[in-house]
């Protein structure tokens, strides 16, 4: 075993489960027994139980929010606290090494988290993908923290673990590439872009054009719903084109700045990407859903 594995096989191994009830209850020594050797180089345990003793005042459960596999077979842990105002993120490897560990306050805008589009939508996709991106924190959702993004989402195609399958710097090696993208609800067609090259390789990234190839649709009541990152040159719709629910709008793509091939859709009150604000969706079903779930 590597010097990262040396855990005494004689004591129990603490399982990314058991991980904030351990912290929670203050067996620092556990915690920090697990963590890898270049992880207790940058923090000693005196710092850990500094710090998570002043962290766990006034906690009385952390709740475990996601679970996100990644490629290389770890996988990240998000909770957060009863309040919703504590936040921790754990990265456990394939052999239950704690390879990162954040802890952070979380900002949270209940005044909005809690209104929701008059428009009654669909996902804007067919069978089953996974949230990426998702929830009303900024751990489990990037977007969180900017107004005119708050209630984005971002999906992808997840299939054991994994978003594609042979060359990783290929579009077409991923599995949402070239998906039918659809409407998520009746609409008019307010803005579209259908010029923008897809990054390639993967992981190169457009921030001069960030939607990359989108459609903004119109569905009255100040909603506008923003579809992005379109395959080049896939978009069937124009402005001013009415479009009904389920109608396919075009491809997915990994156009703009898109670390790959995925969709992101969000609502806002104007179709000025830059000056709107974020609105939480209604969706046409009762259970919410968050980052780490599988969604169809």
């Amino acid at each position: 075993m590597g010097e990262d594995q040396e855990i005494d096989q004689k004591e129990n191994v603490m399982k990314p489960e058991e991980f904030s009830s351990t912290f929670l209850n203050g067996d620092f020594e556990k915690v920090y027994s697990q963590m890898s050797k270049a992880f207790q180089k940058e923090v000693s345990l005196k710092q850990l139980q500094e710090l998570g003793n002043d962290f766990n005042q006034d906690v009385t459960a952390y709740i475990l929010q996601s679970e996100l596999p990644y490629h290389n077979g770890s996988k990240q842990y998000t909770w957060t606290d009863d309040s919703g105002s504590k936040g921790m993120v754990a990265v456990f490897d394939e052999n239950d090494i704690i390879q990162g560990l954040q802890i952070m306050p979380l900002t949270m805008y209940p005044e909005t988290d809690n209104v929701y589009t008059e428009t009654v939508m669909q996902l804007p996709f067919q069978d089953t993908w996974y949230v990426f991106w998702g929830g009303t924190n900024s751990l489990v959702n990037y977007h969180y923290e900017y107004e005119n993004q708050r209630y984005a989402y971002d999906f992808v195609i997840m299939e054991e673990g994994t978003t594609y399958e042979e060359d990783p710097s290929m579009n077409e090696s991923y599995y949402a590439f070239g998906k039918e993208y659809l409407a998520p609800a009746d609409g008019i067609v307010a803005k579209v872009e259908n010029n923008v090259k897809d990054n390639q390789p993967v992981g190169q990234m457009n921030e001069e054009q960030p939607l990359g190839n989108y459609v903004i649709l119109d569905h009255g009541n100040k909603e506008f719903s923003y579809l992005a990152h379109f395959k080049h040159q896939s978009i069937l719709v124009n402005e001013g084109d009415k479009v009904h629910q389920g109608d396919v709008l075009g491809q997915v793509g990994n156009s703009g700045n898109s670390s790959e091939p995925h969709i992101h859709f969000h609502v806002s009150d104007s179709p000025d990407p830059a000056s709107s604000k974020s609105i939480n969706i209604k969706f046409n079903r009762e259970n919410p859903f968050i980052q780490g779930d599988f969604v169809e």
